[in-house]
Protein backbone atom coordinates (compact mmCIF):
# COMPACT_ATOMS: atom_id res chain seq x y z
CA UNK A 1 0.00 0.00 0.00
CA UNK A 2 1.27 3.56 -0.84
CA UNK A 3 3.05 5.68 1.99
CA UNK A 4 0.28 7.62 3.33
CA UNK A 5 -2.78 4.82 2.91
CA UNK A 6 -0.89 2.26 5.27
CA UNK A 7 -4.36 1.91 6.75
CA UNK A 8 -5.92 5.00 6.17
CA UNK A 9 -8.40 6.03 3.52
CA UNK A 10 -8.80 9.43 1.23
CA UNK A 11 -11.54 11.84 1.68
CA UNK A 12 -11.02 13.33 -1.57
CA UNK A 13 -14.24 14.39 -1.53
CA UNK A 14 -13.40 17.00 1.24
CA UNK A 15 -12.77 20.77 1.15
CA UNK A 16 -9.88 21.12 -1.25
CA UNK A 17 -8.17 22.34 1.90
CA UNK A 18 -9.36 19.12 3.57
CA UNK A 19 -6.75 16.46 2.95
CA UNK A 20 -7.27 14.31 5.86
CA UNK A 21 -7.35 10.35 5.60
CA UNK A 22 -9.54 8.07 7.13
CA UNK A 23 -9.69 3.75 7.10
CA UNK A 24 -12.14 2.62 5.43
CA UNK A 25 -13.96 1.29 8.14
CA UNK A 26 -14.33 4.36 10.09
CA UNK A 27 -15.51 6.59 7.01
CA UNK A 28 -18.01 3.98 7.04
CA UNK A 29 -19.30 4.75 9.99
CA UNK A 30 -19.16 8.70 9.24
CA UNK A 31 -21.01 7.91 6.34
CA UNK A 32 -23.33 5.57 5.96
CA UNK A 33 -26.35 7.33 6.69
CA UNK A 34 -25.31 10.75 4.47
CA UNK A 35 -26.69 10.85 0.80
CA UNK A 36 -25.34 14.02 -1.27
CA UNK A 37 -28.88 15.53 -0.55
CA UNK A 38 -30.20 14.27 2.64
CA UNK A 39 -33.57 15.29 2.24
CA UNK A 40 -33.82 13.65 -1.33
CA UNK A 41 -34.13 10.10 -0.17
CA UNK A 42 -36.74 10.01 2.33
CA UNK A 43 -37.73 6.05 3.35
CA UNK A 44 -41.48 7.71 3.63
CA UNK A 45 -42.51 10.86 4.16
CA UNK A 46 -43.24 11.67 7.88
CA UNK A 47 -45.52 14.00 9.70
CA UNK A 48 -43.10 15.92 12.24
CA UNK A 49 -42.88 19.30 13.18
CA UNK A 50 -39.55 21.35 12.58
CA UNK A 51 -38.17 23.63 15.59
CA UNK A 52 -35.27 24.82 16.71
CA UNK A 53 -33.62 25.32 20.66
CA UNK A 54 -31.06 28.03 22.06
CA UNK A 55 -28.09 25.96 22.83
CA UNK A 56 -24.94 27.28 24.21
CA UNK A 57 -21.78 26.32 22.44
CA UNK A 58 -19.56 25.49 25.28
CA UNK A 59 -21.53 23.74 28.48
CA UNK A 60 -18.48 23.25 30.30
CA UNK A 61 -16.79 26.24 29.92
CA UNK A 62 -18.10 29.56 31.45
CA UNK A 63 -16.03 32.54 29.64
CA UNK A 64 -17.97 32.43 26.33
CA UNK A 65 -22.06 32.92 25.95
CA UNK A 66 -22.10 32.16 22.45
CA UNK A 67 -25.69 30.05 21.33
CA UNK A 68 -26.85 28.70 18.56
CA UNK A 69 -29.79 27.26 17.13
CA UNK A 70 -30.28 23.45 17.73
CA UNK A 71 -32.76 22.16 15.11
CA UNK A 72 -35.02 19.13 16.57
CA UNK A 73 -38.12 17.23 15.02
CA UNK A 74 -41.42 16.31 17.30
CA UNK A 75 -44.02 14.08 16.19
CA UNK A 76 -46.98 13.61 18.48
CA UNK A 77 -49.90 12.13 16.71
CA UNK A 78 -49.89 8.85 19.13
CA UNK A 79 -48.68 10.88 22.06
CA UNK A 80 -50.96 10.44 25.45
CA UNK A 81 -50.56 12.63 27.95
CA UNK A 82 -51.80 9.87 30.45
CA UNK A 83 -49.32 6.91 30.32
CA UNK A 84 -47.29 7.80 27.62
CA UNK A 85 -43.23 8.34 27.05
CA UNK A 86 -41.12 9.91 25.06
CA UNK A 87 -38.64 8.37 22.55
CA UNK A 88 -35.79 10.58 21.92
CA UNK A 89 -33.45 10.17 19.12
CA UNK A 90 -29.48 10.72 19.67
CA UNK A 91 -28.63 12.07 15.98
CA UNK A 92 -25.79 11.48 15.25
CA UNK A 93 -23.18 12.84 11.82
CA UNK A 94 -25.86 13.90 9.31
CA UNK A 95 -28.65 15.80 8.51
CA UNK A 96 -31.62 14.78 11.25
CA UNK A 97 -34.45 15.09 8.75
CA UNK A 98 -32.37 12.28 7.20
CA UNK A 99 -32.31 9.56 9.98
CA UNK A 100 -35.75 10.43 10.85
CA UNK A 101 -37.14 9.24 7.38
CA UNK A 102 -35.09 5.92 7.83
CA UNK A 103 -35.48 4.85 11.56
CA UNK A 104 -39.23 3.53 10.90
CA UNK A 105 -38.93 1.58 13.85
CA UNK A 106 -39.38 4.47 16.33
CA UNK A 107 -42.57 5.43 13.96
CA UNK A 108 -44.01 1.53 13.95
CA UNK A 109 -43.96 1.45 17.77
CA UNK A 110 -44.99 5.13 18.58
CA UNK A 111 -48.57 3.82 19.03
CA UNK A 112 -48.26 0.87 21.11
CA UNK A 113 -46.04 3.17 23.82
CA UNK A 114 -48.21 6.12 23.13
CA UNK A 115 -45.52 7.56 22.39
CA UNK A 116 -43.93 11.17 21.73
CA UNK A 117 -40.87 11.27 18.80
CA UNK A 118 -38.26 13.59 19.20
CA UNK A 119 -35.51 13.46 16.71
CA UNK A 120 -32.47 16.07 18.45
CA UNK A 121 -29.61 17.03 15.68
CA UNK A 122 -26.41 16.50 16.74
CA UNK A 123 -24.49 19.53 16.60
CA UNK A 124 -21.93 20.54 13.53
CA UNK A 125 -24.08 18.56 11.41
CA UNK A 126 -27.23 19.60 9.18
CA UNK A 127 -28.21 22.63 10.08
CA UNK A 128 -27.37 22.70 14.10
CA UNK A 129 -23.89 24.85 13.01
CA UNK A 130 -23.02 26.22 15.86
CA UNK A 131 -20.78 28.98 14.00
CA UNK A 132 -22.49 28.78 11.05
CA UNK A 133 -21.09 28.78 7.30
CA UNK A 134 -17.69 29.34 9.63
CA UNK A 135 -18.15 25.94 11.56
CA UNK A 136 -15.25 24.65 9.39
CA UNK A 137 -13.43 27.07 8.35
CA UNK A 138 -11.52 27.46 11.50
CA UNK A 139 -10.33 24.68 13.52
CA UNK A 140 -10.56 26.93 16.63
CA UNK A 141 -14.51 26.68 16.09
CA UNK A 142 -14.14 23.15 16.07
CA UNK A 143 -13.01 22.75 19.70
CA UNK A 144 -16.50 22.07 20.54
CA UNK A 145 -17.36 19.07 18.51
CA UNK A 146 -17.48 16.10 20.78
CA UNK A 147 -19.57 13.76 22.04
CA UNK A 148 -19.63 15.15 25.60
CA UNK A 149 -20.88 18.32 24.18
CA UNK A 150 -23.51 16.51 22.27
CA UNK A 151 -24.84 14.88 25.20
CA UNK A 152 -25.04 17.58 27.09
CA UNK A 153 -27.45 19.22 24.14
CA UNK A 154 -29.26 16.62 24.17
CA UNK A 155 -30.14 17.09 28.47
CA UNK A 156 -30.68 20.65 27.73
CA UNK A 157 -33.03 19.94 24.91
CA UNK A 158 -35.16 17.20 27.19
CA UNK A 159 -35.06 20.03 30.11
CA UNK A 160 -36.79 22.37 27.84
CA UNK A 161 -39.44 19.96 26.32
CA UNK A 162 -40.26 18.87 29.79
CA UNK A 163 -40.36 22.46 30.62
CA UNK A 164 -42.51 23.86 27.72
CA UNK A 165 -44.34 20.69 26.50
CA UNK A 166 -47.86 20.45 28.82
CA UNK A 167 -48.02 17.13 30.19
CA UNK A 168 -44.24 15.61 29.37
CA UNK A 169 -42.70 17.01 32.55
CA UNK A 170 -43.90 13.78 34.40
CA UNK A 171 -43.07 11.12 31.27
CA UNK A 172 -40.28 8.97 30.91
CA UNK A 173 -37.76 9.42 27.95
CA UNK A 174 -35.94 6.55 26.28
CA UNK A 175 -32.79 7.13 24.18
CA UNK A 176 -32.26 5.30 21.02
CA UNK A 177 -29.90 5.54 18.39
CA UNK A 178 -28.33 3.91 15.91
CA UNK A 179 -24.33 3.53 14.54
CA UNK A 180 -22.54 6.44 16.26
CA UNK A 181 -25.50 7.45 17.70
CA UNK A 182 -26.23 4.18 19.42
CA UNK A 183 -23.26 4.68 21.38
CA UNK A 184 -24.64 8.26 21.95
CA UNK A 185 -27.40 6.69 23.33
CA UNK A 186 -25.96 4.17 25.24
CA UNK A 187 -23.47 6.94 26.86
CA UNK A 188 -26.60 9.46 27.51
CA UNK A 189 -27.83 6.81 29.80
CA UNK A 190 -25.10 6.05 31.37
CA UNK A 191 -24.14 9.85 32.04
CA UNK A 192 -27.54 11.23 32.45
CA UNK A 193 -29.39 8.38 33.93
CA UNK A 194 -31.73 10.85 35.48
CA UNK A 195 -33.17 12.43 32.10
CA UNK A 196 -33.62 8.84 30.52
CA UNK A 197 -35.15 5.66 31.84
CA UNK A 198 -33.59 3.21 29.61
CA UNK A 199 -31.70 3.28 26.43
CA UNK A 200 -31.59 1.10 22.75
CA UNK A 201 -28.25 1.40 21.24
CA UNK A 202 -28.44 -0.43 18.41
CA UNK A 203 -25.27 -1.26 16.09
CA UNK A 204 -23.29 0.42 18.70
CA UNK A 205 -19.41 -0.04 18.41
CA UNK A 206 -18.46 1.03 21.72
CA UNK A 207 -15.93 -0.89 22.31
CA UNK A 208 -14.27 -0.06 18.88
CA UNK A 209 -11.70 1.69 20.69
CA UNK A 210 -7.79 0.91 21.79
CA UNK A 211 -7.46 -2.56 22.41
CA UNK A 212 -10.57 -3.89 23.30
CA UNK A 213 -10.96 -5.77 20.52
CA UNK A 214 -8.70 -6.54 17.86
CA UNK A 215 -8.13 -4.59 15.33
CA UNK A 216 -8.78 -6.96 12.55
CA UNK A 217 -12.01 -7.73 13.64
CA UNK A 218 -14.02 -5.53 11.38
CA UNK A 219 -12.60 -6.62 8.01
CA UNK A 220 -12.54 -10.09 9.36
CA UNK A 221 -17.11 -9.63 9.36
CA UNK A 222 -17.20 -8.04 5.57
CA UNK A 223 -14.92 -10.94 4.52
CA UNK A 224 -17.04 -13.26 6.44
CA UNK A 225 -19.79 -11.77 3.92
CA UNK A 226 -18.30 -12.17 1.37
CA UNK A 227 -17.19 -15.87 1.46
CA UNK A 228 -20.59 -16.76 3.09
CA UNK A 229 -22.41 -14.85 0.01
CA UNK A 230 -20.78 -16.99 -2.89
CA UNK A 231 -18.24 -19.66 -3.64
CA UNK A 232 -15.23 -18.05 -4.29
CA UNK A 233 -16.48 -14.72 -3.59
CA UNK A 234 -13.99 -13.53 -1.00
CA UNK A 235 -11.16 -15.14 -2.61
CA UNK A 236 -11.30 -12.87 -6.13
CA UNK A 237 -11.88 -9.95 -4.12
CA UNK A 238 -8.23 -10.99 -2.10
CA UNK A 239 -6.54 -12.05 -5.88
CA UNK A 240 -7.71 -8.86 -7.00
CA UNK A 241 -5.32 -6.28 -5.47
CA UNK A 242 -2.45 -7.52 -7.38
CA UNK A 243 -4.37 -7.87 -10.52
CA UNK A 244 -4.50 -4.04 -10.14
CA UNK A 245 -1.08 -3.89 -9.47
CA UNK A 246 0.29 -5.85 -11.93
CA UNK A 247 -2.07 -4.31 -14.57
CA UNK A 248 -1.33 -0.60 -13.67
CA UNK A 249 2.48 -1.41 -14.66
CA UNK A 250 2.00 0.32 -17.29
CA UNK A 251 0.91 3.06 -19.30
CA UNK A 252 -1.42 0.92 -21.91
CA UNK A 253 -2.42 -1.18 -18.07
CA UNK A 254 -3.70 2.06 -16.90
CA UNK A 255 -5.64 3.22 -19.64
CA UNK A 256 -7.43 -0.77 -20.12
CA UNK A 257 -8.22 -0.60 -16.74
CA UNK A 258 -9.80 2.85 -16.97
CA UNK A 259 -12.06 1.30 -19.78
CA UNK A 260 -12.23 -2.08 -18.05
CA UNK A 261 -13.48 0.13 -15.04
CA UNK A 262 -15.78 2.48 -16.84
CA UNK A 263 -14.08 5.03 -14.56
CA UNK A 264 -15.22 8.67 -15.50
CA UNK A 265 -11.58 10.12 -15.39
CA UNK A 266 -8.56 8.36 -16.65
CA UNK A 267 -5.92 6.87 -14.40
CA UNK A 268 -2.94 7.93 -13.30
CA UNK A 269 -0.22 5.71 -11.37
CA UNK A 270 -1.06 8.22 -8.52
CA UNK A 271 -4.47 7.15 -8.66
CA UNK A 272 -4.05 3.60 -7.86
CA UNK A 273 -3.84 3.43 -4.26
CA UNK A 274 -6.73 5.51 -4.14
CA UNK A 275 -8.95 2.90 -7.01
CA UNK A 276 -8.13 0.45 -4.41
CA UNK A 277 -9.05 2.02 -1.41
CA UNK A 278 -12.24 3.15 -3.65
CA UNK A 279 -12.99 -0.37 -4.22
CA UNK A 280 -12.56 -1.41 -0.32
CA UNK A 281 -14.81 0.82 0.84
CA UNK A 282 -17.21 -0.40 -1.84
CA UNK A 283 -17.11 -3.77 -0.23
CA UNK A 284 -17.76 -2.13 3.42
CA UNK A 285 -20.59 -0.40 2.43
CA UNK A 286 -22.19 -3.41 0.85
CA UNK A 287 -21.74 -5.09 4.06
CA UNK A 288 -23.17 -2.65 5.91
CA UNK A 289 -26.62 -2.56 4.27
CA UNK A 290 -26.65 -6.15 2.80
CA UNK A 291 -30.34 -5.85 4.02
CA UNK A 292 -33.05 -8.58 2.71
CA UNK A 293 -35.02 -6.72 0.72
CA UNK A 294 -34.58 -4.17 -1.92
CA UNK A 295 -33.35 -0.79 -0.34
CA UNK A 296 -32.26 3.03 -1.31
CA UNK A 297 -30.13 3.30 1.83
CA UNK A 298 -26.64 4.47 0.57
CA UNK A 299 -27.33 4.10 -2.90
CA UNK A 300 -30.56 1.74 -4.76
CA UNK A 301 -29.66 -1.79 -4.09
CA UNK A 302 -31.60 -5.01 -4.76
CA UNK A 303 -32.03 -7.42 -1.57
CA UNK A 304 -29.26 -8.93 -0.51
CA UNK A 305 -27.09 -6.80 -2.84
CA UNK A 306 -23.72 -9.14 -1.38
CA UNK A 307 -25.31 -12.09 -2.76
CA UNK A 308 -26.34 -10.08 -6.26
CA UNK A 309 -21.79 -9.23 -6.30
CA UNK A 310 -20.79 -12.42 -5.59
CA UNK A 311 -22.37 -14.12 -8.79
CA UNK A 312 -19.94 -12.05 -10.70
CA UNK A 313 -17.22 -13.02 -8.80
CA UNK A 314 -17.55 -17.34 -8.64
CA UNK A 315 -13.91 -18.14 -10.74
CA UNK A 316 -11.02 -16.39 -9.25
CA UNK A 317 -8.29 -18.60 -11.08
CA UNK A 318 -8.73 -16.58 -14.05
CA UNK A 319 -6.84 -14.18 -15.90
CA UNK A 320 -5.97 -10.48 -14.18
CA UNK A 321 -8.00 -8.74 -17.22
CA UNK A 322 -10.71 -10.96 -16.62
CA UNK A 323 -11.29 -10.74 -13.17
CA UNK A 324 -10.90 -6.78 -13.13
CA UNK A 325 -13.75 -7.33 -15.76
CA UNK A 326 -15.46 -9.06 -13.27
CA UNK A 327 -15.03 -6.74 -10.05
CA UNK A 328 -16.61 -4.15 -12.65
CA UNK A 329 -19.80 -6.25 -12.65
CA UNK A 330 -19.32 -6.50 -8.90
CA UNK A 331 -18.83 -2.71 -8.68
CA UNK A 332 -21.61 -1.70 -11.00
CA UNK A 333 -24.42 -3.53 -8.84
CA UNK A 334 -23.80 -1.51 -6.31
CA UNK A 335 -23.02 2.14 -8.03
CA UNK A 336 -25.02 1.38 -11.00
CA UNK A 337 -28.20 -0.51 -10.29
CA UNK A 338 -30.36 1.57 -11.14
CA UNK A 339 -28.87 1.42 -14.91
CA UNK A 340 -28.89 5.32 -14.52
CA UNK A 341 -25.09 6.10 -14.54
CA UNK A 342 -22.68 6.11 -17.53
CA UNK A 343 -18.97 5.97 -15.74
CA UNK A 344 -18.08 5.43 -12.01
CA UNK A 345 -16.34 8.35 -10.04
CA UNK A 346 -13.86 6.99 -7.47
CA UNK A 347 -14.30 10.05 -5.92
CA UNK A 348 -18.01 8.90 -4.68
CA UNK A 349 -19.63 6.41 -2.58
CA UNK A 350 -22.99 8.13 -0.89
CA UNK A 351 -21.62 11.06 1.36
CA UNK A 352 -22.42 14.43 2.36
CA UNK A 353 -19.42 16.29 1.99
CA UNK A 354 -20.35 18.49 5.51
CA UNK A 355 -21.60 15.51 7.56
CA UNK A 356 -18.16 14.21 6.08
CA UNK A 357 -16.28 17.13 7.70
CA UNK A 358 -17.51 16.99 10.91
CA UNK A 359 -17.10 13.40 11.24
CA UNK A 360 -13.24 13.66 10.13
CA UNK A 361 -12.85 16.01 12.68
CA UNK A 362 -13.74 13.96 15.34
CA UNK A 363 -12.20 11.06 14.37
CA UNK A 364 -8.90 12.74 14.93
CA UNK A 365 -9.90 13.44 18.22
CA UNK A 366 -12.17 11.10 20.06
CA UNK A 367 -13.43 8.83 18.22
CA UNK A 368 -9.92 6.69 17.21
CA UNK A 369 -10.80 3.39 16.23
CA UNK A 370 -7.98 0.73 15.30
CA UNK A 371 -8.87 -1.13 12.59
CA UNK A 372 -5.72 -3.45 10.56
CA UNK A 373 -5.75 -6.10 7.75
CA UNK A 374 -3.57 -9.09 7.21
CA UNK A 375 -4.60 -10.56 3.92
CA UNK A 376 -5.12 -13.75 5.02
CA UNK A 377 -8.05 -13.71 7.62
CA UNK A 378 -9.30 -11.01 5.38
CA UNK A 379 -9.77 -10.23 1.83
CA UNK A 380 -8.24 -7.00 2.12
CA UNK A 381 -4.43 -5.81 1.01
CA UNK A 382 -2.33 -5.72 4.91
CA UNK A 383 -2.19 -2.47 6.35
CA UNK A 384 -0.79 -2.68 10.05
CA UNK A 385 -2.61 0.00 12.71
CA UNK A 386 -0.25 3.16 12.52
CA UNK A 387 -1.06 6.06 14.97
CA UNK A 388 1.58 7.86 14.27
CA UNK A 389 0.12 7.64 10.51
CA UNK A 390 -3.06 9.06 11.94
CA UNK A 391 -1.42 11.79 14.11
CA UNK A 392 0.63 13.34 11.82
CA UNK A 393 -2.00 13.64 9.04
CA UNK A 394 -4.65 14.87 11.64
CA UNK A 395 -2.13 17.25 12.96
CA UNK A 396 -1.68 18.64 9.48
CA UNK A 397 -4.95 19.64 8.54
CA UNK A 398 -6.71 20.62 11.81
CA UNK A 399 -4.04 21.04 14.19
CA UNK A 400 -5.25 18.12 16.64
CA UNK A 401 -3.92 15.19 17.25
CA UNK A 402 -5.83 12.13 18.81
CA UNK A 403 -6.27 11.34 21.93
CA UNK A 404 -6.91 7.24 21.15
CA UNK A 405 -7.51 6.64 25.10
CA UNK A 406 -10.11 8.93 26.20
CA UNK A 407 -12.90 7.35 25.02
CA UNK A 408 -12.65 4.40 27.42
CA UNK A 409 -11.62 7.00 29.99
CA UNK A 410 -14.91 8.93 29.54
CA UNK A 411 -17.27 6.25 29.15
CA UNK A 412 -15.34 3.39 30.95
CA UNK A 413 -14.53 0.71 28.00
CA UNK A 414 -15.82 -2.50 29.16
CA UNK A 415 -16.41 -1.75 32.79
CA UNK A 416 -19.91 -0.63 32.57
CA UNK A 417 -21.54 -3.29 34.49
CA UNK A 418 -22.69 -0.48 37.27
CA UNK A 419 -24.81 1.21 34.77
CA UNK A 420 -28.47 -0.11 34.28
CA UNK A 421 -30.84 -0.31 31.50
CA UNK A 422 -29.20 -0.56 28.32
CA UNK A 423 -30.30 -2.65 25.37
CA UNK A 424 -27.39 -3.23 22.59
CA UNK A 425 -28.70 -4.92 19.46
CA UNK A 426 -26.39 -5.92 16.93
CA UNK A 427 -26.50 -8.28 13.30
CA UNK A 428 -24.45 -10.76 13.09
CA UNK A 429 -23.74 -9.50 9.01
CA UNK A 430 -22.63 -6.23 10.49
CA UNK A 431 -18.41 -5.12 10.77
CA UNK A 432 -19.45 -2.82 13.70
CA UNK A 433 -20.51 -5.96 15.74
CA UNK A 434 -16.85 -6.70 16.06
CA UNK A 435 -16.85 -3.49 18.41
CA UNK A 436 -20.12 -3.85 19.69
CA UNK A 437 -21.61 -5.65 23.23
CA UNK A 438 -23.08 -8.88 22.08
CA UNK A 439 -23.40 -10.85 25.20
CA UNK A 440 -25.42 -9.83 28.62
CA UNK A 441 -23.38 -8.03 30.94
CA UNK A 442 -26.24 -7.79 33.11
CA UNK A 443 -29.92 -8.66 33.69
CA UNK A 444 -30.46 -5.26 32.71
CA UNK A 445 -27.26 -4.33 29.96
CA UNK A 446 -28.70 -7.46 27.50
CA UNK A 447 -27.76 -8.05 24.05
CA UNK A 448 -29.73 -8.79 21.63
CA UNK A 449 -28.30 -10.65 18.40
CA UNK A 450 -29.85 -10.79 14.43
CA UNK A 451 -28.74 -13.52 12.84
CA UNK A 452 -29.40 -12.16 9.74
CA UNK A 453 -28.81 -8.10 10.13
CA UNK A 454 -26.65 -5.63 8.67
CA UNK A 455 -25.98 -1.98 10.22
CA UNK A 456 -28.89 -1.61 12.47
CA UNK A 457 -31.47 -3.71 10.46
CA UNK A 458 -33.51 -3.00 13.43
CA UNK A 459 -34.14 0.54 13.82
CA UNK A 460 -35.80 0.37 9.83
CA UNK A 461 -39.30 0.36 8.79
CA UNK A 462 -40.87 -3.12 9.16
CA UNK A 463 -41.27 -5.11 5.94
CA UNK A 464 -42.92 -8.43 4.39
CA UNK A 465 -39.46 -9.69 3.87
CA UNK A 466 -38.12 -8.83 7.33
CA UNK A 467 -35.96 -12.16 8.56
CA UNK A 468 -37.79 -14.03 11.59
CA UNK A 469 -34.39 -12.97 13.70
CA UNK A 470 -35.32 -9.18 13.12
CA UNK A 471 -38.60 -9.75 13.98
CA UNK A 472 -37.61 -11.10 17.16
CA UNK A 473 -35.07 -8.35 17.84
CA UNK A 474 -37.78 -5.82 17.23
CA UNK A 475 -40.14 -7.42 19.97
CA UNK A 476 -37.22 -7.78 22.96
CA UNK A 477 -36.51 -4.12 22.31
CA UNK A 478 -40.35 -3.24 23.02
CA UNK A 479 -40.96 -5.62 25.69
CA UNK A 480 -37.58 -4.39 27.32
CA UNK A 481 -38.88 -0.41 26.26
CA UNK A 482 -42.59 -1.55 28.00
CA UNK A 483 -40.88 -2.15 31.59
CA UNK A 484 -38.73 0.73 31.43
CA UNK A 485 -41.35 2.49 31.23
CA UNK A 486 -43.93 0.56 33.84
CA UNK A 487 -41.12 0.46 36.53
CA UNK A 488 -41.14 4.57 35.90
CA UNK A 489 -44.74 4.72 36.36
CA UNK A 490 -44.59 2.27 39.19
CA UNK A 491 -41.80 4.40 41.08
CA UNK A 492 -43.71 7.48 40.35
CA UNK A 493 -46.71 5.81 42.32
CA UNK A 494 -44.83 4.90 45.03
CA UNK A 495 -43.83 8.43 45.91
CA UNK A 496 -47.21 10.16 45.73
Amino acid sequence: MGRRALLLLLLSFLAPWATIALRPALRALGSLHLPTNPTSLPAVAKNYSVLYFQQKVDHFGFNTVKTFNQRYLVADKYWKKNGGSILFYTGNEGDIIWFCNNTGFMWDVAEELKAMLVFAEHRYYGESLPFGDNSFKDSRHLNFLTSEQALADFAELIKHLKRTIPGAENQPVIAIGGSYGGMLAAWFRMKYPHMVVGALAASAPIWQFEDLVPCGVFMKIVTTDFRKSGPHCSESIRRSWDAINRLSNTGSGLQWLTGALHLCSPLTSQDIQHLKDWISETWVNLAMVDYPYASNFLQPLPAWPIKVVCQYLKNPNVSDSLLLQNIFQALNVYYNYSGQVKCLNISETATSSLGTLGWSYQACTEVVMPFCTNGVDDMFEPHSWNLKELSDDCFQQWGVRPRPSWITTMYGGKNISSHTNIVFSNGELDPWSGGGVTKDITDTLVAVTISEGAHHLDLRTKNALDPTSVLLARSLEVRHMKNWIRDFYDSAGKQH
